[in-house]
């Protein structure tokens, strides 16, 4: 039977294991497509989606009037709250597992509480993965002019969400809601 130092220490090592993921998964592309619709004139749909992008800090980045394609470049930048959130966690984590790891060999002195000078690492990991530029492209599907517009966008699952529910008033756009209701 292992040693409750052994058990504390690998139970540490698993909370490490648990940040590293969740460093993967605080940064990881959510790029997804969606279409929605609106009985709206297209002139008008896109007018309104390009006014709104605009407020929030999308530029237009061009296009490709054939493929009645638009494209939009913005930045996005890391929480600062969620990155000193992380320092600490990691700082608290890397302490712990110092205190463990001299507990189980004594020998090494305090020497080991040293690895919580890594832990503001998280932090400055996570700004450096969170920290990028990401596209926006809108494109208008075909549709018979009676039926109003149909749009298929890609971005990241954020803001498609956000672009949903601030103009499905306005420009009455409405989506399947598959983007509402499911949960990651």
């Amino acid at each position: 039977m292992p040693s409750p130092q052994i058990s504390t220490l690998l139970l540490t090592l698993l909370l490490g294991i648990g940040l590293i993921f969740f460093l993967r998964a605080a940064s990881k592309d959510r790029t997804t497509i969606v279409e929605v619709h609106s009985p709206r004139p297209p002139l008008e749909v896109l007018e309104g989606l390009d006014q709104w992008l605009k407020q929030r800090g999308w530029n237009r980045h061009g296009g490709d009037a054939d493929r009645c394609l638009l494209e939009y470049r913005g930045r996005v930048e890391s929480s600062s709250a969620l990155a000193l959130l992380l320092s600490v966690l990691g700082t608290v984590g890397a302490g712990s597992l110092g205190l463990v790891i001299r507990q189980v060999n004594a020998g090494l002195g305090w020497w080991p509480l040293l690895i919580a000078s890594l832990g503001p690492l998280a932090g400055w990991v996570y700004t450096r993965r969170a920290r990028r530029e990401e596209g926006l492209q809108i494109r208008l599907v075909e549709t018979e002019a009676t039926e109003g517009s149909t749009l298929r966008l890609q971005a990241h699952r954020d803001e498609l969400i956000a672009l949903e529910l601030a103009l499905a008033g306005p420009l009455q756009l409405a989506s399947d809601g598959a983007l509402l209701s499911s949960p990651i």
